[in-house]
């Protein structure tokens, strides 16, 4: 007996690694915001794996539209604007609001992946701050725009907004017609900045660049959110 001791052992640990291996599989179906391998779907809460997703979308036209199509979103896509290194072919502009709030102005068009982050962004932040700090929703969103071929300002390379993956946003109205600006209220001193900051908090874990006005004066009236592909999957939070 005591020689099928460790057959006994090693058979108990395959039965258990066997029960962790099921078990994991049925977490990953579960779960799939966790797991970079499952499509990315509008529908999905936020998870480990969003982020990498999103960015992933910013090179694949045919999947970040379908995710759209799949989540039955009303959208108008935009011509390819541009050549080269300022070609942007993703350009889109959401019909309704029931992904994100009233755009103003309404003719952005951001990147089809910079808009699927604008949406978890909505749903999942901003809509629960304004919740939180004000009782009430926010109704619009104030942007500068999105497409302009252009390198970043004091550097060599060229800016995310060449290719339109990347917004500049600037305002949030309240339902009541609240106006919360990005010029007016960072500051710390009252709810409207601690609103101010927490979205732009909550917006790092989704967008792989958002700059504020921490980052330097040319930020001091707007968000740059982008979906900026990096090495090793690493993102900028200023």
């Amino acid at each position: 007996m005591k020689t099928l001791r460790p057959y006994l052992i090693w058979f108990a640990v395959a039965v258990l690694l066997t029960i962790g291996a099921i078990f994991g599989m049925q977490w990953v179906r579960d779960h799939p915001e966790h797991f970079p391998g499952a499509r990315f779907e509008l529908a999905h809460p936020p998870g480990w794996a969003t982020q990498g997703k999103l960015v992933a979308l910013a090179g694949d036209d045919a999947a970040c539209f379908a995710a759209f199509d799949r989540a039955g979103a009303g959208y108008l896509r935009r011509p390819p604007v541009g050549n080269g290194i300022c070609r942007a072919s993703q350009r889109m502009i959401l019909t309704g609001n029931r992904f994100v709030p009233t755009m103003r102005p309404a003719g952005a068009a951001p990147g089809c992946a910079v808009t699927a982050a604008m949406a978890l962004w909505d749903r999942d932040v901003v809509q629960p701050a304004a919740e939180r700090y004000f009782g009430q929703r926010v109704v619009e969103v104030e942007n500068l725009g999105s497409y302009n071929c252009r390198k970043i300002a004091g550097r060599e390379a060229q800016s995310e907004h060449s290719t339109a993956n990347a917004i500049d946003i600037s305002a949030f109205v309240l339902a009541d017609g609240t106006r919360i600006s990005l010029i007016n209220d960072w500051e710390p001193g009252d709810t409207r900045s601690e609103f101010l900051h927490d979205v732009r908090d909550g917006a790092c874990d989704l967008f792989g660049t958002v700059l504020s006005p921490d980052h330097n004066a040319a930020h001091a009236n707007h968000f740059h959110l982008d979906m900026a592909a990096r090495t090793a999957g690493w993102s900028v939070c200023r």
